[in-house]
């Protein structure tokens, strides 16, 4: 045990860590709101001692006397200076103070903590977003086909519009028609609003969050009539839920964990409504080829139960899906056992991450046709469970590899087939409109975000520049991401949903604003790829689209 103020080697001081908390002695009470508030406990109430230099009085019978020490004692708040308990900038301190006393401010040099808390091998944790500021190809595409003298542009307050898209396999009449009389089956088909809200699965999202996320998708079906789908991503979900007329809003997730599916095929007798889909994930786009991992901490009894598994264990799912080895097996096995689960009537698709072996995967699925569709996920995807080096150096851009996909359905005939649903980084820099415009010229079908709902309808604080980012620990600031109830219980489900139905309707009416110049109120633009241009030679070369100056 060393004794008060030894330096070591490893000795850090405040100036050694990302975030420095500024504490004015001056205004501070004493309330004790803002250590009580802190998801990781970096500050704490401490005992200070000060000391003041005592000059004697310069008169006759003082000048003999020598200057003393004088100590005071006060109470007030210090920073703890282990990486371990690191603040993260969230300034949750700062907004409970009542007298703005204290605030967290970064630091000047911005990497200094990064070899400290890479001490034992963990990796760096983050939220979920690249650590690229510059606008994306997706924020750089232009809508340039504006009709107003050749083609009758419409009014976007005015007309009605069909902003709906179609999940599940399409078949020409006359393929649809002998499949009906070889096998009494036809593909089944649902209408959905073409904004998806992507797999985040109830374990990494704390209760309130998803009962918020599943209450305001809810009403959008029920009150506003838009036909918007949630994904649960893998973790099964609430028993109640499984139960409830509610579900054929959901599209239930299957992983090559298959946590919650015990719970999910047991509810199948007892299910009043078919769910809208089944996705059949094989990968995410922020770690390709690499498993998700649910940590301990956050695998508490609700988690445990529904999950099929003792609590406080970590949840690690494989890369794969253990009993398949290619995706030829995947749809002879998975996709036709799950249709065969649900009698036939609910779409199954499979979900991968962007990369070029997309292409072998689509092809593959064109000749059968129990596949409902294609959901690719991009580079840009995660909320907070990926690692640093999967994040910035592996995946495909979504742009890219969404548009070769389409490109090659054309190519054989089968563009209004196999609808594609897109995803990763949609939104990321808040042009969430204008990004998923792009994406269905390019080709897309429809659209799927996570990181953006969080961070809209939750107000998540994670950011580029590594605020806050614990998504993955359990220690959430805003309660999104916890499943401790003293930090959950600060996120109100009815505020969620209230700010989940604003995101949706803010979205109709930017993405009308955006097809009415092209005259188009019956249909998507799916592909209309002469509508969009880049100023980026190389970049329209790619997508083949117009390049401008």
């Amino acid at each position: 045990m060393f004794a008060e103020g030894t330096i070591t080697p490893s000795t850090l001081s405040v100036k050694d860590l990302l975030w420095q908390i500024h504490w004015d002695k001056e205004k501070c009470t004493l309330c004790g709101r803002c250590t009580a508030v802190c998801p990781v406990q970096a500050i704490e109430l401490g005992v200070h001692r000060k000391r003041i230099v005592q000059v004697p009085l310069l008169g006759a019978a003082e000048q003999k006397t020598a200057p003393g020490n004088l100590y005071q004692v006060y109470y007030g708040i210090r920073q703890k200076t282990d990486p371990a308990y690191a603040c993260i900038g969230c300034a949750m301190c700062n907004q409970v103070c009542p007298n703005g006393a204290i605030i967290p401010y970064r630091s000047d040099e911005i990497d200094k903590l990064r070899f400290h808390i890479n001490r034992g091998g963990q990796p760096r944790r983050r939220g979920g977003r690249r650590n690229d500021p510059s606008p994306n190809v997706l924020d750089r595409i232009k809508f340039v086909r504006i009709s107003m003298l050749t083609d009758p542009a419409l009014d976007a307050g005015r007309h009605e519009f069909e902003l709906r898209t179609l999940l599940g396999r399409v078949l020409p009449p006359e393929e649809e028609l002998r499949l009906y009389r070889e096998q009494g089956w036809v593909p089944p088909v649902r209408e959905i609003y073409p904004l998806m809200i992507g797999s985040m699965s109830f374990g990494a999202l704390s209760p309130n969050m998803w009962e918020g996320l599943q209450m305001g998708v809810a009403y959008l079906n029920e009150e506003l009539g838009m036909p918007v789908r949630i994904c649960t991503g893998e973790g099964g979900c609430p028993p109640r839920l499984l139960r409830s007329r509610f579900l054929k809003y959901v599209i239930l997730q299957i992983a090559s964990g298959y946590f919650g599916w015990d719970e999910i095929i047991h509810a199948i007798p007892e299910m009043k409504e078919d769910p809208c889909a089944i996705e059949i994930k094989y990968g995410q786009g922020a770690k390709p080829g690499d498993g998700g991992l649910l940590m301990w901490y956050k695998v508490n009894k609700l988690i445990a139960a529904i999950r099929g598994v003792p609590p406080g264990v970590s949840l690690p799912s494989p890369p794969t899906h253990q009993t398949k080895y290619s995706i030829e097996e995947a749809v002879a096995k998975m996709i036709q056992s799950m249709y065969m689960a649900w009698g036939f009537r609910v779409p199954v698709y499979p979900k991968i991450s962007g990369t070029s072996t997309a292409l072998a995967v689509l092809n593959n699925l064109t000749r059968n046709p129990y596949a409902a569709g294609l959901c690719i996920d991009g580079e840009d995807g995660g909320t907070g469970a990926a690692y640093n080096v999967s994040m910035n150096h592996m995946g495909h851009p979504i742009a890219s590899n969404i548009r070769d996909c389409y490109l090659n359905l054309v190519k054989v005939g089968m563009q209004n087939e196999i609808p594609l649903i897109a995803g990763g980084g949609i939104g990321k820099h808040g042009n969430l409109a204008a990004n998923a415009a792009a994406l269905f010229m390019l080709g897309a079908s429809a659209v799927q975000i996570g990181k953006y709902i969080m961070q809209a309808a939750a107000g998540c604080i994670g950011s580029e520049g590594d605020r806050c980012n614990i998504c993955n620990i359990g220690r959430c600031p805003k309660g999104i991401t916890s499943q401790d109830p003293r930090l959950y219980r600060r996120l109100d489900p009815e505020k969620v949903a209230e700010r989940v139905v604003d995101v949706f309707l803010s979205f109709d009416t930017e993405l009308k604003k955006i097809v009415a110049p092209l005259g188009r109120s019956t249909s998507l633009p799916i592909g209309m790829s002469d509508a969009i241009a880049i100023d980026d030679y190389h970049a329209a070369q790619r997508l083949q689209i117009k390049y401008v100056v």
